[in-house]
């Protein structure tokens, strides 16, 4: 049986995309698979799940020590295929590439672009930062099996590295369910984590505009960005109940008229197209509930083919405050969006489309 090791020095435990989709999807197919994260060691839906502790809450340790640690313990299980899923493990790959195992690089994210953002990087050092990453990047990933990312210009970022680059993206997986009996209260909703990017305070600023709608706010925000939301007037119609159980989440997703995906355009969003790599569009698709979100490309060509939410700048609160209105004035319409939504996801953006390719290009780097 062919081993595969999965290794993350800084994704959660059991994180969504690593462990629920590609590690499970690896062991479905018959793969003996192990994932070394984070946490404790102990077996579960087929994989085998190797803890190397706590990651170190310093970042910079985090990056000199805690993709060290992970490698090793990775090192150990003596896997043919490594699949790698964040930058600081880079180096590692041409060390696995050197003891003649087969090594992927998930990229989830455009890392190099994203360091112009990087808050905590002093804004006079990010252009160099920038070069000297994406010139060890590209001296790296050239010499690796294949390359993985999650949404087109990131594929075609590495396309010019390394001719095995595929597109994996991180769509839900889908799954049939019965309609929740809940009763849809005139509010909003989002869940996930809460940061500036999703335009949150832009959204406080629209609700001005519609008294009767509320919002509902779940997951983890830091206490610095909660302060400057609680600052705006609107911030006293916000339902805000921190991280609650997923089943909770699907519970306050049921009850609501809309979902929020207010992304903000930058380096990692390709600017204007827009990203697949981000899900939450697609989970509130999946929740069958019309989308309010920003009018990346991408995400405009598949909310107007399936009729499906409306598009707005997400940084425009007369905008929003217009498709919340619309949305409320005409609840049959937009109860048919959140069904065309779920369509949609379960049609075309869903997981076990996705999981394809992964198998296919794991066939192919092993027949190689």
């Amino acid at each position: 049986m062919i081993k595969v090791c999965h290794v993350t020095s800084a994704h959660p435990k059991e994180d969504v995309r690593i462990f629920h989709k590609e590690c499970v999807s690896l062991a479905k197919a018959g793969y003996d698979v192990t994932l070394v994260q984070q946490g404790d060691s102990y077996e579960k839906d087929g994989v085998h799940l190797v803890g190397f502790g706590a990651i170190p809450s310093n970042r910079i340790k985090r990056i000199l020590f805690g993709a060290k640690i992970a490698y090793r313990k990775a090192l150990s299980v003596d896997a043919d295929v490594y699949h790698l899923h964040d930058p600081e493990l880079l180096p590692y790959g041409l060390k696995l590439k050197k003891k003649g195992k087969k090594v992927i690089f998930d990229s989830h994210e455009h890392t190099a672009e994203s360091i112009y953002e990087k808050e905590w990087l002093p804004k006079f050092v990010r252009s160099a930062v920038y070069t000297v990453y994406a010139a060890y990047q590209k001296r790296i990933c050239k010499n690796l099996d294949a390359i993985i990312s999650v949404t087109p210009n990131i594929v075609t970022y590495f396309q010019k590295i390394n001719p095995k680059t595929i597109q994996v993206a991180n769509y839900p997986v889908f799954a049939e369910q019965t309609a929740a009996e809940i009763q849809k209260q005139c509010r909003v909703v989002f869940a996930g984590g809460i940061s500036d990017q999703w335009n949150h305070h832009t959204l406080l600023k629209a609700l001005d505009k519609v008294p009767e709608c509320r919002y509902c706010l779940c997951g983890i925000a830091s206490q610095s960005y909660l302060e400057q939301l609680k600052t705006y007037p609107a911030w006293q119609k916000v339902d805000y109940l921190g991280k609650i159980p997923h089943s909770q989440v699907a519970d306050q997703l049921a009850a609501s008229v809309a979902g929020m995906a207010l992304l903000q355009p930058g380096r990692n969003t390709d600017w204007d197209n827009g990203t697949i790599g981000n899900t939450k569009i697609f989970e509130e698709m999946l929740a069958g509930l019309p989308v309010i979100c920003t009018d990346f490309v991408l995400w405009k060509a598949f909310v107007e083919r399936y009729h499906c939410g409306i598009c707005v700048k997400p940084d425009d609160a007369d905008q929003i405050a217009a498709a919340i209105t619309y949305l409320l004035d005409h609840p049959e319409e937009a109860r048919q969006m959140g069904e065309n939504g779920r369509r949609a996801v379960k049609e075309e953006f869903n997981w076990c489309v996705e999981e394809k390719n992964l198998l296919a290009l794991y066939e192919d780097i092993l027949r190689n």
